[in-house]
């Protein structure tokens, strides 16, 4: 009976990981399950960022409403999971999100590892500062020597280390800690997209846009997906078109600046 007892049990790990890996990917997953898994890091307003909603912790930006209508566009419902920025990636090949939807530019070195959708919104980059400093950095050598902070994993890391190489990298995992290092003057100056650097600066008196200007003007977000999906991108690319086309994407970065700015 023992003997019976243990194939049972043996069998039952023998079957688990077949039937894991007969599950679906990419497209086929997605409407099989009826739901789009969206992997961000809601730290980046006005991409994504928390605010309270009828007394409720609420995701909101407009990377977070682009999520929404590629998954109504997909017909399926939408989760959204809040995962460090540096660990988007990870979360994505593993399988515990289908997409990620974070203001990540396609670097050649994530394209190693991911695959991109189109661009949808390109933005430049800003060196925010202490406003009572704002008149002593306006170039990129009067930060030489200097501790400036940059989000981890992010394109304004590589900013940093290959723009600045003779600043001190400080990276951290989430942009309001480093805001609180700025504001703390444990850094002297903070890059980030623009956007996100203008909604802090309209938020707070005590902080202020440098006149510091990047060679790499601009600098793209894209939706990305694991590879081998292609399905699944074409989709999520036919709706990026659709909502750029139409003027959509404009509305809602609009919106969430203002959003931003009241909350």
């Amino acid at each position: 009976m023992k003997k019976y007892i243990i194939l049972a049990i043996l069998s039952v790990f023998i079957i688990l990981p077949v039937m894991a890996s007969g599950a679906k990917d990419g497209l086929a997953g997605v409407q099989e399950r009826g739901k789009l898994v969206v992997g961000t890091s809601a730290d980046y307003a006005p991409y994504e960022f928390h605010i309270m909603i009828d007394g409720k912790d609420s995701i909101v930006g407009f990377d977070i409403e682009i999520a929404k209508a590629l998954a109504a566009d997909l017909g399926v419902e939408l989760e959204i999971q809040d995962i460090g920025f540096d660990g988007l990636i990870q979360s994505l090949n593993s399988k515990k999100i289908d997409v990620v939807i974070s203001g990540m530019t396609p670097t050649e070195e994530r394209m190693q590892s991911v695959d991109f959708s189109i661009i949808y919104y390109l933005t430049q980059q800003s060196v925010l500062v202490l406003a009572e400093t704002a008149d002593k950095y306006k170039d990129i050598s009067d930060l030489a020597g200097l501790p400036v902070g940059a989000q981890l994993a992010s394109i304004q890391e590589e900013l940093v280390k290959n723009e600045m190489e003779e600043s001190r990298l400080v990276a951290l995992g989430k942009i309001p800690d480093l805001v609180l290092e700025l504001k703390n003057k444990k850094v002297e100056a903070l890059v980030l997209g623009t956007p996100v650097a203008t909604g802090y600066v309209n938020a707070n008196k005590d902080l202020a846009l440098s006149a510091i200007n990047f060679d790499a003007s601009e600098d793209g977000s894209a939706v990305a997906v694991r590879k081998g999906n292609e399905d699944l991108l074409a989709e999520i690319d036919k709706s990026l078109k659709r909502m750029m086309a139409d003027g959509t994407i404009d509305r809602l970065v609009a919106e969430a600046n203002i959003l931003n700015v009241t909350e």
